[in-house]
């Protein structure tokens, strides 16, 4: 069984990390090997560097941003993803580089082309096999996290940046269909997480009829 490479992207208030736990739960109900991971995060690094970008007074110009989130994402591909990926274990990541066309690009003003360059540069043609962009409204997604938690500093963004992630969103999976797959996170939990499970399913279903015969 060759290893899969899965990301989930979404709002904050989407619902991506409880989903990507259904998802993990459903492939290790079929025995299949799963490494859980983040960005930013990860690696020692990447945890240093999410504690400082997500401070709700820290600020950094979106460049810098946008360079440091790569190179957390490089120690991140060297030191956890690909390892995991070469040894079968399958890869669930909360976050990749999506985020950083949505976030930084989209979001904060840094040229598309830009974060383009950095991604072939850095992740040397390697491609999540799978991701789930978890939509869903900002408003609504507000509403959601409003007494959860204190809102980090992306969290604190005004409803207009949120709109413009959203639609750099949208961009990546227009221009990736066969890759990302939008999931209608506006529906109740069970509703999204059976869909998930449903996906999981039908991913290790395939994975399992491609797999050579050993009797």
């Amino acid at each position: 069984m060759s290893a899969k490479f899965i990301t989930v992207e979404g709002l904050d208030g989407a619902g991506k990390t409880t989903h990507l736990e259904a998802l993990r739960s459903a492939l290790v109900a079929h025995g299949v090997p799963v490494h859980a991971t983040r960005e930013p995060g990860g690696t020692p690094f990447g945890e240093a560097l999410r504690e400082m970008m997500l401070h709700p007074v820290q600020r950094l110009h979106p460049e810098s941003e946008t360079l440091l989130m790569f190179a957390a994402r490089r120690e991140h591909l060297d030191k956890v993803i690909r390892p995991a990926l070469d040894a079968g274990t399958w890869v669930l990541c909360d976050r990749f580089t999506d985020a950083s066309f949505a976030y930084q690009a989209s979001g904060s003003g840094v040229a598309w082309d830009k974060v383009e360059a950095l991604e072939r540069w850095v992740q040397d043609g390697l491609q999540p096999d799978l991701t789930l962009y978890f939509d869903v409204d900002p408003a609504v997604a507000r509403i959601r996290l409003e007494g959860a938690k204190a809102p980090d500093r992306f969290e604190s963004e005004r409803e207009a940046f949120h709109a413009a992630v959203r639609a750099g969103y949208l961009r990546r999976a227009q221009a990736h269909p066969g890759r990302i797959r939008i999931v209608d996170a506006s529906q109740i939990m069970s509703v999204v997480q059976k869909q998930v499970e449903e996906i999981a399913e039908s991913l290790w279903r395939k994975t399992q009829s491609a797999s050579p015969d050993k009797s």
